[in-house]
């Protein structure tokens, strides 16, 4: 199976490139699931409904939200009726929606989609994205009840998401962390076949600090004093993100890509 996940989407410049190249990229690459993170996509804090239809219109699958779930307060209802939004599993108990559901891609082949919002440096507690994995990987084992399964793994720390990925690893076909929209450069297979990047870093346009207008942010830096709301960056945008090959036998892994299209960055991309 061809699998590409996106890293989150930022702002007016981020949907603009997921409707303008992702309907190309799914020809393209003739890809069979896409997963998009879009919990920045509307002002860059959350997702709209309207916001998430464009993504969906566009070619994706599934889309994954992070802490910023239910900034945009109709999410908080339209979660309950699109089923195809998936928010953290360990997120508050109370929080509608679900953080792990199997899907549909091409030819009838199941994909388990799962997120987990990390611990550390994070601004509130959550509940230990360990223990919320376990159970959702014992439930939908791969080579059983799916063909393949994705984690994204939304948090500060690069150690905490590595831990995550090689507490997956030979259970779940991609672990992707999310959140810190910087793209790291340490795609591979881990050793039980899970293939792993640290940050798929985002959509958006990268002349900004982590996708947002370089004033304000640079402002509080310098001074430590705010004094305007962030504003995302209207530039040009990257699709930052993986390109995944699975086995549909076994669910592993047996190739990955880096993924960078259009913008300021290297491109790269599965030939």
């Amino acid at each position: 199976m061809k699998i590409l996940f996106l890293g989150d989407v930022m702002g007016r410049a981020g949907r603009a490139a997921i409707s303008t190249e992702l309907p190309r990229l799914r020809s393209e690459w003739k890809l069979d699931f896409v997963v998009v993170n879009g919990e920045n996509a509307t002002a860059g804090m959350g997702l709209s409904g309207d916001h998430a239809k464009i993504i969906f219109d566009a070619g994706a699958d599934v889309v994954t939200l992070g802490d910023h779930a239910f900034d945009q307060k109709d999410m908080l209802t339209h979660i309950a009726t699109e089923q195809r939004i998936i928010r953290p599993l360990n997120f508050s108990k109370s929080a509608p929606g679900v953080g792990a559901r199997v899907f549909t891609a091409t030819g009838g082949r199941k994909v388990l989609v799962a997120q987990v919002l990390g611990q550390v440096f994070m601004k509130r507690p959550f509940d230990d994205p360990f223990s919320a994995l376990d159970g959702v990987l014992k439930q939908f084992p791969m080579g059983g009840q799916v063909n393949a399964s994705l984690v994204d793994i939304h948090c500060e720390a690069t150690s905490e998401k590595m831990a995550v990925g090689h507490y997956c690893d030979g259970r779940a076909s991609i672990v992707v962390g999310t959140h810190t929209h910087v793209p790291t450069g340490d795609a591979m297979i881990l050793p039980g076949g899970t293939a792993y990047l640290t940050d798929a870093g985002m959509c958006g346009d990268y002349n900004s600090v982590i996708g947002m207008e370089k004033a304000e942010p640079m402002r509080r830096f310098i001074t430590g004093m705010p004094k305007a709301r962030f504003t995302p960056a209207t530039g040009d945008a990257t699709l930052s993100g993986l390109y995944v090959e699975t086995d549909d036998r076994t669910g592993k892994a047996t190739r990955v890509e880096m993924v960078r299209q259009g913008g300021r960055l290297a491109q790269s991309g599965p030939k």
